[in-house]
Order: C-alpha cells, then structure tokens, then sequence
C-alpha cells in the first residue's frame, strides 16, 4: 500500500541519480554493478518530463535494482592498496608518503619491473585522491593502448588519424568518420585478449562504418573468437574500481 510520499509497504522507492549530460539526446537509464541507478538527462529536458520517464520505468529499474543488489560485488576499500591493470597484468602498490599541498603521485619500477610502487604525496583526502588516480589512469591508459592500436593497425592494413583516450560510462570505444579511434581509459582493467577484439572492432569501422555483415565478417577474419570476447567485454565494467567515476 502507497504511504504520504510514495511508500509501498514501508519501503521508499528508489531515488536514481540525475546526471546532466550535455551529450545526451535523449532520457536513458543505467544500473551500475554496485546497483547504484543513474538517469542520464538532456540539458533541455523538464523536470516533469524526467519524473514521469522514471515513473514509466519503474518496475525495469526495480527488476535491475534487485538483480544488481544480489550480485554486485564486495564494497571497494579507499583508498586501494593495489591497482590492477589486467591488461597488461601489472600490479601497482598504492604508497600514501602524506605531506600538504597538491597531491603528487610518482612511480617507482615500471611496467617491466616486478616491485612497482605509487607514491602519492600531499594532502590526501578521499576527493582529491580519486581525481589523481584518476588523472594516473588516463597517462597509464595512453602509453598502453595507443602502441596496442598501432601495432593492430599495421597487421590488418588500417590507417587512422590518431588515438583518443575517454572516460566513459557506458561505450568501450568508437571510431570517427575522420578515422579518430576513441578508447575507453577503462580498458586498463580487461584482459589483453579482450582489449585486442576491442581495438579490432574499432578499427574495423575506418573501412566499415557500420555493423553490416562485410564488417563482422571483416572483424571474424582478424579475431575468430570474437563472440565470447564481445559477452566478456559486456560484463566488463564489473572489473572496473568504483573509484574511476564516484566522487564519494
């Protein structure tokens, strides 16, 4: 039974996260592993308008709300003691050296080495460490991929314009019509394999600019085992620290 604010049997509907996109062209839903529920917003929509979309979406986010809540995973410790970057199967030891001032973060060992440290100087608050990790991961992201895409690109015969390195919350990447292959900074936290029919697929699209047969055709002769890499790249972002995109 519905209660003064929208209560049904003593529970409080969920309240999903309103986030302003500039990019947005239209309403969207998303429920994150950790089931929090976000709804994407053009900046010209009504108020009136985004109630009455969450209100027709009710019981979907409610289904995906409960299934998210059953398997999201364990609670994430900030700040981490490790980052994994499963793509190449490094491991960085997360070093707090304390301090004041604006946070700082040096690597000690690199990619070859074993022993690989970050060490993070200056006032660390939660906040202000997410955006340097995150600042990190960018850098990372950049020196790992873009060799990864020329290398892809030389063996199936592609030219591109250039590499383009985002942080996305839903797209792994996108090829431009000018031939702008953009990748998610996010990839850092997928196996290789997956990486490879990630960067495939993308640059499949400077000849084929769509998902016709000749392009999934084209994407099977340089990447046979594409279909379950493409199931596991969908499950992907399970793998990604909550710290990439929450603030708190």
């Amino acid at each position: 039974m519905n209660g003064p604010d929208g209560e049904r049997n003593g529970v409080r509907p969920l309240a999903p996260t309103i986030r302003i996109s500039e990019r947005a062209r239209r309403l969207s839903i998303r429920v994150f592993p950790d089931a929090r529920v976000e709804v994407v917003v053009p900046p010209r929509a009504r108020p009136r308008e985004v109630e009455h979309f969450i209100a027709a979406h009710r019981e979907w986010i409610e289904s995906k709300h409960t299934q998210a809540l059953a398997n999201r995973p364990a609670p994430e410790v900030f700040p981490p003691a490790f980052i994994d970057i499963a793509m190449t199967g490094e491991r960085w030891r997360v070093h707090i050296a304390g301090g004041s001032g604006a946070l700082r973060i040096t690597e000690r060992g690199g990619a070859a080495d074993a022993d690989r440290m970050l060490i993070i100087r200056g006032e660390a608050k939660p906040v202000a460490l997410r955006r340097a990790l995150r600042t990190w991961s960018m850098r990372a992201a950049r020196e790992r991929l873009e060799p990864r895409v020329a290398s892809l690109a030389a063996s199936l015969g592609v030219r591109y314009a250039r590499v383009s390195i985002r942080r996305q919350r839903s797209r792994w990447g996108s090829c431009s019509v000018r031939g702008t292959i953009s990748l998610n900074v996010c990839l850092l936290f997928q196996r290789a394999p997956v990486v490879d029919y990630l960067i495939v697929h993308e640059l499949t699209h400077v000849k084929h600019m769509n998902h016709s047969m000749r392009f999934w055709r084209a994407v099977e002769a340089a990447c046979a085992d594409w279909r379950p890499l493409d199931c596991e790249l969908l499950r992907g972002w399970r793998t990604v620290p909550r710290w990439m995109f929450a603030d708190h």
